[in-house]
Formats: structure tokens, sequence, C-alpha cells
């Protein structure tokens, strides 16, 4: 399997945009953003001791 070039991102850009519609976007843009800062976040803490 190869690299992911900028046409097979525009393809996958485009069957989201069908799927969820264009005005969900921003919602599911923000949602992965939180997900990714709580798992940054969650890995610079380090396991918590009780």
């Amino acid at each position: 399997m190869g690299r992911i070039g900028i046409p097979e991102l525009l393809i996958i850009l485009a069957i989201i945009i069908l799927i969820f519609g264009a005005s969900r976007l921003p919602e599911i843009g923000r949602g992965i953003g939180k997900g990714i800062r709580n798992f940054r976040d969650s890995i610079k803490e380090g396991p918590e001791k009780s």
C-alpha cells in the first residue's frame, strides 16, 4: 500500500461531505480536535498514581 497523496485526500474529503453534509464538517472537526487534544494531554501527564 502506497502513501496517501493529494488526489486520495480529495476523494476522501468528497465522500465525507456526501455522507455528513457540509454544514456538519466544522462540528466534526471540533470533535476530532478535542479528541486529539485530550489524547496529547493524557500522554503528557503519564500514568496517574493513586
